[in-house]
Order: C-alpha cells, then sequence, then structure tokens
C-alpha cells in the first residue's frame, strides 16, 4: 500500500502544481498586460467552465473512457493551451482581452475536469486494492497542496532576464522585477509541469469504466444527469449551500496577491519584505491547508460533516476579515494569521465535500457526484462570486504605475479595507444559516455508507 499512495501522492503533487505556478499571482500578471480591471473575468472563467465539462468528463470517465486515461489527454491539453497563452503573452506586453480571454477559456476546458477527474481515479485505485477513500485520501491529497507550495515558491523567487536565470527575495536586487510572479514566464512553467503530469499518469494504474459505451442522451452527454443527485435531500441542501460557499473560493487567489503587492506603492510600507513576496507569503495558505488536510477524516468522525462544514465558512470569514485589517508592518502578524486559517477555510469544506459526494453516490455515479460538486463550487459559485467581488474591488481601487524603488510598478492602488469586510461578513452570514438548515442524511458521516441516487 505505500508505494501505491506514494505515487498517487505525486500525481496530486504534479496536478497542483500546475495551479500553483500561476492562478494565485495570475491577478498581477494581468493588472500589468492591462488586463487589471478585468481580473474578476479569467477568476471567474474558471466557474464559467466548471459549469459544463467537469460534469460532462465525469460522465465520460462513468461510461466510455478509462479515467485514467482521460485525466492524462485533459492534462496535455491543458499544457498545450497553455503554452499557447504563454507565447501570447510574451509577445504582448499590453495583451487584448478577448485574444488572451479565449485561450485561457481552453486551458481551463481541459484543467479544471482534472481536478475532478484525479479524485475518480484515485477512489478508484484505491478501492481496486481494498482500501477505504476516507482512510487514504486525505494523506494523499496533501500532496497536491505541497506541489502547489512548491510551484508557488519557485515563481515567487526565480527570475529570467537577459539570458540569466536565477533566484532571488530582494526588491532591491536589480533582477526582481523580472521573477515569473511579475510576468508570463507563471504560464510557461504552468506548461511544463503540466506537459509532466500527462506523462506520469500514464504510469498508473489502469481503472476500468462501470459501464459500456451505447446510446446517450443528451443529457449524457452534456453531464444533466447529474442533477439526479437533488433527489436526495441531504445532497440537494449540501449542493445549494455549495454554491453559496464557492462564491469565497476564488476571491483571495484573484485579489490577495495585487492587494498585498499594492502596499509596494504605500510610502509606508515601500521595501518591507512581505509586500515585496506576496506569493511566497500567500503560500502559508497552502502551508496550512496542507496541515489541515490531514484533520478532515477525523473531524468528521467526531463532530459531523454539518459542523466541519459550518467551521469552513467561520475560517472563510476569518480569512477576509484578517486581510481586511492587517498590513506588511505592524498587523503583519494578520496576514500571517489569515493565511493559517484558510486551511480551515478550504480543507473543511472541499475534502469533505469531495468524501460525502463519493459516500453518498453510487458506483456508476461516482464521476457524475464529483463533477456535480465541482460545478456547483467552482461553477456556478465561483462564477457571480468573482463577478460581483470584482465590482465591490473595482469601485474601491484601481490600477496605476507607480514608483517602486528606481523603477515603476502598475499596482492596484485604492481603499482594500471595505471589499474585504463586506466579504468577511458574506461568509459569516451563509456559515450562520447553513448552521441553521442543513441536516445530514442517516450514515453520511460513515466511509462505508451505502446511500445510492437512483
Amino acid at each position: 500500500m505505500g508505494t501505491l499512495k506514494s505515487r498517487l501522492s505525486l500525481l496530486y503533487f504534479l496536478q497542483f502544481a500546475v495551479w500553483g505556478c500561476y492562478l494565485s499571482c495570475f491577478g498581477q500578471l494581468l493588472g500589468a498586460g492591462g488586463l487589471g480591471k478585468d481580473i474578476q473575468w479569467f477568476y471567474a472563467a474558471v466557474g464559467i467552465v466548471s459549469l459544463v465539462t467537469p460534469a460532462l468528463m465525469g460522465h465520460m470517465a462513468d461510461r466510455f473512457v478509462a479515467s485514467r486515461n482521460l485525466l492524462g489527454a485533459c492534462h496535455l491539453s491543458a499544457a498545450l493551451a497553455m503554452f499557447v497563452a504563454w507565447a501570447y503573452a510574451d509577445a504582448h506586453p499590453q495583451m487584448e482581452f478577448w485574444v488572451f480571454f479565449i485561450i485561457y477559456l481552453a486551458f481551463l476546458a481541459f484543467y479544471m475536469p482534472t481536478l475532478a477527474l484525479a479524485n475518480t481515479t484515485t477512489f478508484a485505485i484505491l478501492k481496486s486494492h481494498g482500501e477505504r477513500p476516507v482512510d487514504h485520501f486525505p494523506s494523499i491529497r496533501v500532496w497536491g497542496t505541497i506541489g502547489f507550495v512548491a510551484a508557488m515558491w519557485f515563481v515567487n523567487s526565480a527570475y529570467y532576464h537577459d539570458g540569466t536565470f536565477g533566484f532571488t527575495l530582494s526588491d532591491s536586487d536589480e533582477a526582481s522585477p523580472f521573477r515569473f510572479q511579475y510576468n508570463s514566464m507563471q504560464l510557461l512553467a504552468a506548461s511544463v509541469v503540466g506537459v509532466l503530469t500527462a506523462v506520469y499518469v500514464t504510469t498508473l494504474p489502469a481503472v476500468k469504466t462501470h459501464a459500456g459505451g451505447g446510446k446517450s442522451s443528451m443529457s449524457d452527454i452534456f453531464g444533466l444527469k447529474a442533477f439526479r443527485l437533488f433527489k436526495v435531500k441531504p445532497i440537494r441542501v449540501f449542493l445549494i449551500f455549495a454554491v453559496f460557499t464557492g462564491v469565497c473560493l476564488q476571491i483571495s487567489n484573484g485579489f490577495a496577491i495585487p492587494y498585498i503587492n499594492h502596499f509596494m506603492g504605500v510610502e509606508e510600507y515601500a521595501g518591507s519584505l512581505a509586500a515585496g513576496n506576496a506569493t511566497m507569503l500567500v503560500s502559508l495558505s497552502q502551508l496550512s491547508e496542507a496541515v489541515c488536510i490531514l484533520f478532515v477524516g477525523v473531524a468528521m468522525k467526531r463532530i459531523g460533516f454539518k459542523w466541519v462544514v459550518a467551521l469552513a465558512l467561520l475560517a472563510w470569514c476569518l480569512r477576509f476579515l484578517f486581510l481586511g485589517i492587517g498590513n506588511p508592518g505592524s498587523g503583519l502578524w494578520l496576514f500571517v494569521a489569515s493565511m493559517l486559517v484558510y486551511g480551515v477555510a478550504f480543507d473543511f469544506f472541499n475534502i469533505s465535500g469531495h468524501i460525502y459526494m463519493d459516500q453518498m453516490s453510487d458506483r456508476e455515479n461516482k464521476g457524475f457526484g464529483q463533477g456535480m460538486l465541482m460545478m456547483m463550487t467552482n461553477g456556478i459559485g465561483a462564477t457571480f462570486g468573482m463577478i460581483a467581488a470584482g465590482s465591490v474591488i473595482n469601485s474601491y481601487c484601481h490600477w496605476e504605475m507607480v514608483a517602486v524603488g528606481p523603477s515603476q510598478m502598475r499596482l492596484f492602488m485604492g481603499e482594500w479595507t471595505s471589499p474585504w469586510l463586506i466579504f468577511a461578513g458574506y461568509a459569516l452570514a451563509v456559515g450562520i444559516v447553513f448552521a441553521l438548515v442543513f441536516r445530514a442524511g442517516k450514515g453520511n458521516h460513515t466511509a462505508d455508507s451505502t446511500s445510492h441516487i437512483a
């Protein structure tokens, strides 16, 4: 079992390293490329794509193509699309919205399904070896977080300029403005890791589909039968709240680093280590995630799924609150606290949710269950959440050229506290309502639940 867990752990390390290369610092790249006012649309694109492709690919994995093979094909296609995105951004310092947006949509169309497909593949491989996912998945999935952090550290400090490649953390280094976290090289790094992931997937044990091909209705083709999950009331209520929780998922991904970077243009905090290394500071969130993921299974057994999700929403509230009242100086500890509570916010909802959906879905609908959760959170929730969040932030802040040491940088300046407090209040309200409304079905908290979706 040790060797199998190691192989699956490496899958997640590579899987999330692709995302870690660019997701957190993408907003700064967009701002520098003249698309700062459109950040919300690029992060909302994650949701737009998740409305269709995860459920569609989940159906294909359930019916037609071995999930391992489909996972590898999606990773390779996503890597190629990301390479095109890098080539365009590298050649166009000021980018056209629709050109870059369409290229990025192509990347997401293939990458987003891999998040659910990796889970489906892993659960199937574990079960084929007589293992329960609830016992092993958290310690496997944690390597995805480690991969995400490793990628963030790499792009935070790596630079390439005038034929020279190196690493630096110092803003006083003349190569500092050329670090990957500020430019298109973050996209090239993501593309390279994507190719490595696609190759690695081919080495994993084959996973058989549960049903043959045959005729499919339009609802099969577009994954609409995933909505059959709404027939079970506890799942229906959870998925509805998954939409509202999904609103929180992309906000800090899209805006935390531009927010922290903006302090480089504030005289009081100019030159602070934290403001100039925002990507590394935000990586503390993923380190917290790596630790907290190990407690998800224990928490589900001790306090139940309902209170695990309620704690996650309280943590989202604190995440936004601490960002809003912190700073890179005397308030640095609040930034650190915001990063640390992220582990509870993300893991206690996301990981427990995937385990819950696997427990509550019958054998032929595991892919549907995983894809449906992705659709509701990263799809509907994240889409409308980012559009709304972008509107709020753009009403308080704007991009402008600011002197940073001897050079000029485009930073997202403005009054940031109010937006973060608005987001904190929203998360708290959703958490309170969830705690009052959700009632878990019998057996939902056990790994050997036999509930089926007709």
